[in-house]
Parts: C-alpha cells; structure tokens; sequence
C-alpha cells in the first residue's frame, strides 16, 4: 500500500494535479451557476426551452444525429447567457454609473445570446417541423 500511495504521488506531481484546487473549481462553477439563475430571468426562459426540446426530442423520436445537433445547441445557448452575465457582472462593477460604452458592452454581451438563442430556434424547427407534421399525418 505504501509504495502504491507514492507511486500516485509522484503521478499526480508529473501530470499537476492539485485536488483541493480541481475541488474548488468545481465547487466555485455550480456557485455561478446558482448565482446566475438567480438573477437572470433570461437563463430561466432558455432552461426551460431546452428542457422542452428534450421532453418533445424524445416524443417525436429525433434520431442520434439531431440529438447531437440539439444538445451542443442547448449547451451553446446556455454558454452564451452565462458568458453574457459574467460580462454584466464585470460591466457594471467597472462602471457603477450608466455611461454609453457600458450600456454598447451589455447590450452587445445580449445580441450575442439572442443570436445564438434565434439561430438555435431556426435549426430547431428544421429538426422538429417535419417529425410534428408526420405525427399529425398519423392521428389524422
């Protein structure tokens, strides 16, 4: 046993991995993930989509491919809201008072996720159009 501890720490040496640090990094992403559902009302609306796509994926029955393509979708949407919280954050703790350049820096931060949230609509009903159409082709 202690030749095997020391061999898994001279591993963990060579490749450097700290586990109290990996730990906390872990602990302090679910504490931004927590903080930014509770403030964010728009990461709320896109969470609930995404639970939405997954509940009528498996519905209609999406295939390997459009499920792919539905969860790096949902993943990209919901990366792009926390990036966008984290850049209000820092916005408006270096610029406390309403000035332009901050308001162009928010509101640039929030073009990117409706972007990101329209062009992941417009791929969405492409993958989920055609399997409602064929089910409704059935009940009629």
């Amino acid at each position: 046993m202690e030749l095997e501890e020391k061999v898994r720490n001279k591993v963990k040496k060579k490749i450097g991995i700290d586990e109290k640090r990996l730990v906390n990094s872990f602990k302090y992403a679910f504490q931004g993930i927590v903080q930014s559902y509770k403030g964010e009302q728009n990461l709320k609306i896109h969470t609930v989509m995404a639970v939405l796509v997954v509940i009528f994926g498996f519905l209609l029955n999406i295939n390997y491919v459009e499920w792919l393509v539905c969860l790096v979708l949902i993943g990209l949407v919901l990366m792009a809201e926390f990036f966008n919280t984290a850049i209000e954050y820092v916005v408006d703790l270096a610029s406390p008072k309403i000035h332009p350049l901050a308001k162009a820096a928010k509101d640039t931060a929030s073009a990117g996720v409706l972007m990101m949230a329209i062009i992941s609509a417009i791929i969405g009903l492409i993958i989920f159009i055609p399997k409602i159409v064929e089910w409704i082709g059935e009940i009629i």
